[in-house]
């Protein structure tokens, strides 16, 4: 009996087993693969102390520095292209140097622009003087035309009396007549025999050696002086000579710059200084050039002086000493504008007292009919006019021709 509780005893345990086998196989074909043990954690060093001078890393910084290390495929970046080549600034165009015109009989091909202007003056009195009878009234209006044409009143008294007489003597008079007495008379007032040459010949400096002929040209602003003294350049340029201009009128703006395009176009160099900058140094300086260049004529284009400022005068005389260290100066043009009358002599008489004014430049005289002051200017100065502007273009500029201009006047 024992032996047979043994027996089931033992059986029971091997069928528990078995069972046991089968249920554990069954579970490890069900279960999924256990993961793969995690790895030991690596040991990190702690970041090393930061030195003087440098900051300490932080934790972002090391992700983001980390993040930059790691190399991850892609696509090549297209190079940058080449940056385009800035372009040249496109070069200052040369002047072209031009051949002014001949100055020969240039106021007799400018004599239609004159006669235009001078009508009042030339047509009213020969209309006067051709009346039948020339009373007292009709000698009163002649008056009347010379002194509204800035005749001056000396001038027009000598010419009144001196027509009277020769009527007299006439008797009976023609047309013809008249207009030759009349010519005549007119051409004596102006003086057709002083010397309207433009002085430019070379001198002898104070060191003996040859310089060239200094002109100045002096003038109040408004009158066309730096005009005048780029047209003159040309009027000398084309009679054959060479020209150094000197921009001594450093207080107006852009007065160089007029000055020095006027150069340019007939190949004359310009001496100029900075601007608001000392006038007599400049024309010394332009004087010297024109010496070491051999040049035959200097140009100095003066300050447009007020005639009213003392002070500004004073300065226009020391142009002119400082310019005689040099040299002698050859001639001293005061340029006028024929169209201020009797202002313009007023003018002429504070020059003259400051620099020896030796010829005159009367422009703007196609625009006025008040002609005469060619001879009011010259019985206040004593000096001739030399020249005569007689328009706005470059070669408008013409010698003073006395017969030319007459016979404007009357034709």
């Amino acid at each position: 009996m024992e032996f047979v509780i043994l027996a089931v005893v033992i059986a029971v345990v091997v069928l528990g087993a078995i069972s046991g086998l089968v249920v554990s196989g069954r579970k490890k074909k069900q279960l999924p693969p256990s993961p793969p043990a995690a790895p030991e954690p690596s040991v990190t060093a702690p970041p090393a102390e930061p030195h003087v001078g440098e900051e300490a890393e932080t934790p972002r910084d090391e992700e983001r520095r980390t993040i930059e290390e790691v190399t991850l495929p892609t696509a090549e970046a297209p190079e940058a292209p080449a940056p385009a080549a800035e372009p040249e600034a496109p070069a200052a165009p040369e002047v072209a140097v031009e051949v002014p015109e001949p100055t020969a009989g240039r106021l007799v091909r400018l004599r239609a622009r004159l006669s235009r202007s001078q009508n009042t003056l030339g047509k009213g009195l020969l209309t006067l003087l051709s009346r039948e009878h020339l009373d007292e009234e009709t000698w009163e209006e002649i008056e009347d035309i010379l002194l509204t044409a800035d005749v001056g009143v000396a001038p027009t008294q000598e010419l009144v009396d001196r027509l009277r007489e020769r009527v007299k003597v006439f008797g009976t008079r023609t047309p013809d007549d008249l207009r030759e007495l009349l010519r005549e008379e007119l051409l004596t007032l102006i003086g057709p025999d002083l010397d309207r040459t433009v002085h430019t010949a070379n001198g002898i400096g104070n060191g003996g050696d040859e310089i060239p002929g200094v002109v100045m040209v002096v003038g109040v602003n408004g009158t066309g002086k730096t005009t005048t003294t780029g047209k003159l350049a040309r009027v000398l340029v084309a009679d054959g000579k060479s020209v150094v201009l000197g921009a001594a009128d450093t207080f107006r703006a852009a007065a160089a710059d007029q000055l020095q395009t006027w150069g340019e176009r007939v190949g004359a160099r310009t001496v100029r200084g900075p601007e608001a900058g000392d006038p007599a140094s400049v024309a010394y300086d332009a004087v010297k050039e024109g010496i070491a260049e051999a040049a035959d004529v200097v140009l100095i284009d003066t300050a447009g002086r007020l005639h009213t400022k003392t002070g500004l005068m004073d300065e226009l005389g020391k142009v002119k000493r400082v310019v005689e260290k040099h040299g002698p100066v050859g001639e001293v043009l005061l340029v006028l504008d024929a169209t201020t009358g009797q202002n313009g002599l007023v003018q002429a008489r504070v020059f003259a007292e400051v620099v020896d004014i030796t010829g005159v430049v009367l422009t703007k005289l196609d625009g006025t009919a008040k002609g005469g002051i060619i001879i009011a200017v010259q019985r206040e100065l004593g000096v001739p006019v030399k020249l005569v502007g007689l328009g706005e273009g470059a070669d408008d500029l013409a010698p003073f021709e006395p017969k030319a201009f007459v016979d404007a006047l009357i034709d």
